[in-house]
């Protein structure tokens, strides 16, 4: 499932393709929108909420109200740009979403494959779909002490692991598998190690090295955790599984969990980062 940085990079491109133009034609390759039409529609922006994201439509021609088009991508789903005439580079059965703008020969398509989740709702009811999720991450609401307080939050979540934890983005919007096992390694705690054992204190330093993380990559075509931005030095552990930890040579260990098939997976250092009792 893609991380936050990837997500904000989606939004990016497609609210410079699409934003400020109006729609020519769309196509909703979902049973349930099968018949909805966005065309003569101006899209207004497009912007991240955590790993949602969300395309904001202008009032249709005749008055209607407001719509977004809320995608998440899940496991497979991306965006693709094109420009009239450009080869897609997935097959056109795996296509869920088509927005276009402009006329030949300068047409324009915004071609969403895979997506895990297609939704079209009023904009006054956003909510619906991203009102539960905790700070984001990237997001204009970012607030530290509360994604803090919400990761501390009761026995129940202090009682859970600091990895496990990070994913939930009811607490903080923006953390996945990767950034989830580079943020326990960089902090030197091994990702089952209860909240309540890591404290806050130290939970709001992993909080806001997150906020840097995610802050310096999302501009990036290539992610790095370790500053390197060389092929096969970009992250500390993260995929890492039986090759020697960066720092102190012992084999990096993975666990996974889950239903399948989306079973996540956790890199730790055993060394780096002892189980708590050790």
């Amino acid at each position: 499932m893609p991380e936050g940085d990837t997500v904000w990079r989606a939004a990016h491109r497609l609210d410079e393709a699409l934003s400020g133009r109006v729609l020519t034609a769309s196509d909703f390759r979902v049973p349930q929108l099968a018949t909805s039409d966005l065309a003569g529609r101006a899209v207004l922006s497009t912007v991240p909420r955590g790993k949602h994201l969300l395309t904001r439509v202008a009032p249709g021609p005749g008055g209607e109200e407001p719509l977004t088009v809320h995608t998440h991508l899940k496991m497979e789903g991306v965006w693709h740009v094109y420009a009239e005439g450009e080869r897609w580079r997935r097959p056109g059965h795996l296509l869920r979403v088509r927005l276009t703008v402009g006329e030949q020969p300068s047409r324009v398509e915004a071609l969403g494959f895979e997506l895990g989740t297609v939704d079209l709702l009023p904009t006054a009811e956003e909510d619906s779909v991203v009102g539960h999720l905790g700070p984001d991450l990237l997001g204009p609401d970012w607030d530290a002490a509360e994604a803090v307080r919400r990761l501390t939050d009761g026995g129940e979540r202090r009682a859970r692991g600091v990895g496990e934890a990070l994913l939930d983005q009811r607490c903080l919007a923006g953390i996945g598998n990767v950034y989830k096992s580079e943020l326990c390694f960089v902090s030197g705690i091994h990702p089952e190690t209860t909240v309540d054992e890591v404290g806050e204190e130290r939970l709001g330093r992993m909080v806001a090295l997150a906020r840097r993380m995610l802050e310096s990559n999302k501009a990036r075509g290539e992610r790095t955790t370790t500053g390197n931005t060389r092929r096969g030095q970009r992250l500390w552990v993260y995929g890492r599984g039986r090759q020697p930890c960066r720092r102190c040579g012992t084999p990096v260990l993975r666990d996974l969990h889950g239903p399948e098939p989306q079973e996540r997976s956790t890199y730790w250092c055993p060394r780096c980062q002892p189980a708590a009792g050790r």
